[in-house]
């Protein structure tokens, strides 16, 4: 039990940068699609495998834009390492 309070905090904490992505005006508009879509599927009723792997999958997709910038791709790279942890 205590794993999956561990797992719901670390999407809570991804959805939190993700907010702050979507709320920059510098992020092209094609990457917060993206991040929306991640951010969607973190909320879904799958387990917790299976959003952050979906939701992994859609920010991947998007983590070498070249018209990223430098910060928002930390952001990102930071992103998945923690949907990485995240295991059933």
């Amino acid at each position: 039990m205590a794993e999956n309070t561990k797992f719901e905090e670390t999407i809570s904490q991804v959805k939190q940068q993700i907010s702050i992505l979507l709320n920059d005006t510098s992020v092209p508009r094609n990457v917060k699609t993206a991040l929306d879509e991640a951010k969607k599927s973190l909320e879904s009723s799958e387990s917790y495998a299976v959003r952050a792997s979906t939701a992994t999958y859609k920010i991947d997709e998007v983590s070498n834009d070249i018209n990223l910038p430098p910060y928002a791709r930390t952001v990102i790279w930071s992103m998945l390492s923690m949907l990485e942890s995240i295991k059933d």
